[in-house]
């Protein structure tokens, strides 16, 4: 099995990726059959991001932090353990961005999208669901949807749902909002587009984030989640990551 090690830039990662290098070789990202991520959650979004759209999986291995994406560090027989690994395809949701100024923007995200406030004033957003309206103005600091591998990260900081990968359902979250002052979201069928409108974007204007790509002074942000690509996530069998997901939720 030939192993590409990718090392998030960290002291303890690196001398991690030297070691197993050792142990291992390394072989070019294009050459490999597995790369094997070191590092945090936010080293495996990078490195799923890389291999969007391609059938190379990722295995991570925890030398971060949370490492809610990961699996425990270990140096022995690697190659056994990601044999026995457990996939989980991940779809991105696309997200179409249209600026005050015209220029369209497009990214993928596989953890959320979400609008926010760029001044100090609330922002004002309408929201459209398979082209029918279904809040006309949402004066809040901002507004998420997000895939259920990313329910249990900005979203569940924002006080939404955590939802099983085989829901099928996406999160739509408010970040802070004001009025209406008791609407705490909606769970949304995968196969629904949404539209985010931003109302007096000159007064209160908006920025859009997928994952890594922000686009400032948005007007209209468009979503969906898109089933034509994906990418692999391997998990040891005793940390799949659906269940991962169940054990979240009654985590206290």
């Amino acid at each position: 099995m030939k192993l590409a090690f990718i090392a998030a830039q960290t002291e303890g990662a690196r001398a991690a990726r030297a070691r197993l290098q050792g142990l291992y070789g390394d072989h070019e990202v294009k050459a490999a059959d597995v790369i094997v991520a070191l590092g945090g959650d936010g080293l495996m979004l990078e490195c799923l991001h890389q291999v969007l759209g391609s059938s190379m999986p990722v295995y991570g291995m925890n030398c971060g932090s949370v490492g809610f994406m990961m699996n425990e560090y270990h140096e022995d027989d690697l190659a056994a353990r990601i044999g026995r690994a457990l996939p989980s395809v991940l779809h991105p949701l696309r997200m179409h961005a249209v600026t005050a100024s015209g220029v369209v923007e497009e990214a993928m995200a596989l953890n959320e999208v979400s609008l926010l406030r760029q001044g100090r004033q609330a922002a004002k957003i309408r929201i459209s669901v398979d082209q029918r309206e279904r809040l006309a103005e949402l004066i809040c600091d901002g507004v998420l949807i997000s895939t259920p591998a990313g329910s249990t990260a900005y979203n569940l900081s924002a006080h939404g749902p955590i939802v099983p990968l085989s829901a099928n359902l996406l999160p739509l979250t408010p970040i802070s909002a004001f009025r209406p002052r008791r609407w705490r979201g909606a769970l949304l069928p995968a196969t629904v587009d949404v539209l985010f409108e931003v109302l007096e974007p000159e007064k209160r204007p908006v920025a859009a984030v997928a994952d890594f790509t922000e686009v400032r002074d948005v007007i209209s942000v468009a979503v969906h989640e898109d089933r034509s690509v994906g990418a692999t996530v391997l998990f040891d069998p005793d940390r799949a990551l659906s269940e991962r997901i169940i054990t979240e939720q009654f985590t206290v």
